[in-house]
Parts: structure tokens; sequence; C-alpha cells
């Protein structure tokens, strides 16, 4: 598939929409109520105007102030030309700046593009091209990273990008706190319009979009809220970063947002960013990939910050294990939530009142009535109760395509809807799901999903290296560790590990996709019909290095 874009081209060009009767049982059902995102911050703010919505960074917003903060940049970006329908590629930390511009984007009917801090050349230049956006967000710096030199590059790539607007020093750019004007009436988008473009983990090589509607995660943040039984006096603690699914919208900061309580943005999931805000703010809710929740623990084990008012971790982005949830109370003093779903929708919780051994051995049961399930075998067909199979799923809030990517929609829906997920699961009785792995080549480091194919493509273009497959090894700091395979090139030494991931640094490869393993072989083991058997390799390369 080529990324080659036009802004010109609408956006509708490359969507899927709903099938129309099935929309229409979806809004008489209540799931879709007609609101954007735009709206929906009105009618809360009607709501729960003085009430504190965003603490960050040492800004304090209340609702009243948010909703005007988005009024005005909305404003202000109409003077720059952003029109509904346009995409904006957003790269920002957890700064109060990402709840303004999200609004102000919804209120104009454009939509943005959201990407992770972590990401680099590599992604960011295929998002720019694939999305045709005409501006690009980014912080100054963050964690040590220029990311006005990434846009210098991106901007080679992707000359269509009108604006760079820089939160903080703008550089050759210009600052994205200049976007402002005073507020006017702007055509209201549709509900059934785009809302926002998230990203995918790139199980094919390189990310695709994932377009959701303002109905569909109106109600996924909605319902998410009520599932997690949020009030307002809820205070959300945004630890990963923001524009990730899981704290966005489930419940994460829409869901926070819905129902009047607070929402505080850490700069880092690390313990000593995220224990003094729990202390300082009375933080009663936060989420976390299961990899950071042993960190959480041993850090809590000796220090002596106030966690008292934490009553739920939420743990998402891949499996946690009984042993580490059965830890959470103990350790923290707060009740484990897991969650398991993904950006294309689907989204399951263990609920309050399940006994223990469903909260610490189960993944959770789907958000909605009418979320359907389908478990089945290699061919496509249904297993029995209880076996384990591929997940399937469509439902309310779940999407019909990815956007403009018709060759992977052929083989990642059904005929009639369903969305393969590529999960390994099997459903109990009571309707909890078990997920038991991936069918899909992926390596899950640190709660984001790193396509096995993309690591091989890069690792391949080192002019040592003949030969590579990157599997995934437990580690219990990361959940997999990415090894990489390699079969040194002719005459050639396989690289170090420093010479290898600056070499991938130097190609734009983003840090969470490096390497942090390399094994060299004389040759591959080969299954029957001639392919790598990363089984056999994973299990010759379990043991710890030296």
């Amino acid at each position: 598939m080529s990324d080659t874009y036009s802004p010109a081209l609408p956006l509708s060009s490359g969507l899927t929409p709903w099938p129309p009767e099935t929309a229409a049982r979806y809004r008489a059902s209540g799931y879709w109520d007609g609101r954007t995102l735009g709206g929906l911050l009105r009618d809360w703010t009607a709501a729960y105007g003085p009430r504190l919505a965003v603490v960050g960074g040492g800004t304090r917003l209340t609702y009243r102030q948010l909703d005007e903060r988005a009024d005005r940049m909305a404003a202000g970006l109409a003077d720059l030309g952003i029109a509904p329908g346009d995409r904006v590629l957003v790269q920002l930390p957890n700064v109060p700046a990402f709840p303004v511009l999200f609004f102000a984007l919804a209120r104009l009917g454009a939509v943005p593009v959201l990407t992770l801090p972590a990401h680099r050349i590599t992604e960011i230049g295929h998002l720019a091209r694939l999305s045709g956006a005409v501006a690009y967000v980014i912080a100054d710096e963050a964690a040590g990273f220029d990311y006005r030199t990434l846009a210098g590059q991106v901007r080679e790539q992707a000359p269509e990008l009108s604006h760079v607007l820089v939160a903080g020093d703008p550089g050759p750019y210009r600052a994205l706190e200049s976007v402002d004007a005073e507020p006017r009436a702007h055509r209201e988008p549709d509900s059934g319009d785009v809302a926002l473009l998230l990203v995918s983990g790139g199980t094919t090589g390189v990310p695709k979009l994932i377009p959701r509607t303002h109905d569909d995660y109106g109600y996924n943040a909605r319902a998410s809220a009520e599932a997690c039984e949020l009030d307002a006096g809820t205070v959300y603690l945004a630890a990963l970063p923001i524009a990730h699914n899981f704290p966005l919208a489930c419940p994460g900061m829409l869901g926070t947002l819905a129902v009047g309580g607070t929402v505080v943005l850490a700069p880092s999931p690390a313990p000593d960013a995220a224990f003094p805000l729990i202390a300082a703010e009375r933080v009663t809710h936060t989420a976390l990939v299961p990899p950071l929740i042993p960190l959480w623990l041993g850090t809590a084990e000796w220090d002596d910050t106030d966690l008292s008012s934490l009553r739920v971790l939420q743990a998402g982005g891949s499996k946690l294990s009984a042993e580490v949830a059965r830890e959470v109370p103990r350790q923290l003093g707060c009740v484990v939530q897991q969650v398991f779903g993904m950006a294309e929708g689907l989204l399951n919780y263990t609920r309050s009142d399940d006994p223990a051994d469903i909260v610490e051995t189960t993944q959770g049961r789907p958000l909605s009535g009418d979320d359907e399930l389908r478990i089945v075998d290699a061919e496509g067909r249904d297993v029995a109760p209880g076996e384990t199979g591929e997940l399937l799923v469509r439902g309310p809030y779940t999407l019909r395509g990815y956007y403009r990517a018709p060759e992977v929609n052929a083989t990642a829906f059904t005929a009639d809807g369903y969305y393969c997920s590529g999960d390994l699961a099997r459903q109990l009785p009571s309707g909890h799901l078990v997920v038991e792995g991936r069918v899909k080549d992926t390596i899950d480091r640190h709660g984001e999903s790193v396509s096995a194919e993309e690591v091989e493509t890069h690792v391949r273009a080192h002019p040592a290296i003949a030969a590579c497959a990157a599997v995934g090894l437990t580690d219990p700091a990361r959940g997999e560790q990415i090894c990489a395979v390699v079969v040194p090139a002719a005459g050639a030494a396989a690289p170090t590990l420093p010479e290898l991931r600056a070499f991938l640094i130097a190609r734009g490869v983003a840090a969470f996709k490096l390497p942090d393993r390399i094994a060299a072989v004389g040759e591959f083991p080969l299954t029957a019909i001639g392919k790598v058997d990363k089984r056999a390799l994973t299990a010759r390369l379990a043991a710890p290095a030296d």
C-alpha cells in the first residue's frame, strides 16, 4: 500500500462506514446519542463549570476555563485555514495543551491524528503522508529529544504540512499558545463524522490509522466511566501517554471529564513522577501497563509517599500475571482492575463485584451488551465453548475498516464486518475473557505492540547483517524483550548491541522498537514449509543472556 496521499482528498475517501441498518440500531439503542466531542465539553461545562477539570505542569483549569481556551484555540486554528475534515498530526506529551487542542479540533470538525511522544521519523513521516495532514503540533523538547528537529525532517517528506505549531519555544516555527482568537461559531460536525484517528500498534510493519467517530468514541468513554464507577469525586492520573486510547477514553481523560472529575497529567509513569502527584492531588484512579506495575510495587515497599487516596489501579496493554495482581492490594492499598482492549474498539473490564479469582486471572468481560464476539480456529470456524481461538468482534464502538488501507482491511475484517483481532483468547461461562497470546507476529514490549516484521526490515538494512528474525523473550521488566537473531553477512562479524541500536536510531526508529538483545546464528531453524521457526528460536534463546 502506498502512503502517498493528497490533503485535497476528502476524509471520507478512506473510510469504511457501518452498514446503515446497523448504525440505525445503535442510535435507536442509545449507544450513539448524536452529540459531538466538542458538544460534550459544552454539556460538561454547563454541569460542572467551576470544578477543577485539568491539572498539569503548574496549570490548573476549571471546566469553564478549558471550554473557553478550546473556543479561543478553535478560532485561532480556523484563522490559519484549518477546516472541517482537515487532519492535524498531534505529538504532545502529557501537558494541558493536549486537552485544549483536542477539544479545539473537535469544535472545528478537524481531525487529530494522535501519535505518541516515542514516535520518530519512520512513524511520523509515514503517518503524515498517510493521513494527508495539513498541520503538525509538537512539544519543543521532551525527555531530551528536540521535536523541532524532527519537524524539519517530516516536512521534507510531507511538504503539504502547512503549519508546525510548538508547545513551548517555537524555534523556527509558530508557538501553539499564539494560536488564539476571539471565539466565534463554527459549523457543528455531524456526530457520525470521524472525530479522531488513533494509531495502531503496526502489526504489518507500519502503523495503521483507526478512525473513531464522535458517536462511537463518546459512547466508549461514557460507558467506560459507568463500568468503572467513576463519579464527580474521581481524580484520574494520566500516567501513560495521553494520546493512547487507554488513558484517553478507557475511561481515561474523557470518561473522567464526563462525570465531573479531575484529570491530573503526569510527565511520566515512573514512581518518582507519579507518586508525588498521587499524594498532592489525592488521585483515586490511574492506569498502567503490566511491566510498570512491579516497579510501582517495589518502590512502594520503601517509599513513604502517601498513596492512601488511590482506590483503583487499571492494568492493560498486555496480560497481567495473577501473581502481580494479588500483590497490588497489599503493596498499594488499592484494588486492581484488569482491562483488555484495543484502539480498534472492543473493551473488556473486570468489575468491582467480580470475585477475586476472576479479577486476578481474567482480562474482563465486554463493555457493551451489543459487543458481538466470536472465537474461531485457523479455518475461521467457531471453536467449542471454553476453547482457545482467535477473537473476532464487532459492535457499536469497533471500527469496520482501517483508514485508507483496503489491502489490510480485506484480511483484517470478515465479510460480515467482524474485526479479526489477532488475539488468542477463550471465554468463560461468565463472559470473561482469558487472553492466551497473539496470532500475529508481534512483540509486546512495555505495553507497546511492536511489529517483528518492522524490526526485521530495519535490522536487515545493516551492512553486516544478511538476515534477521525478531522474537520476543519473556522479560519481567518489559513484558517481553526484543531479541534480534541475525545471520551475519559473508565475511562480516555481527554488530554489537550498542552498534546495532545506534544504527537503528540513525534510521529514525523509535526507542521502544530497538532490540534489547542481539544473537548471531549461522542459520535459522526452519519449519517443514521452509519458514523461519520462531518457536524453536525462542526456545533456544529463552535462557538469559550472559
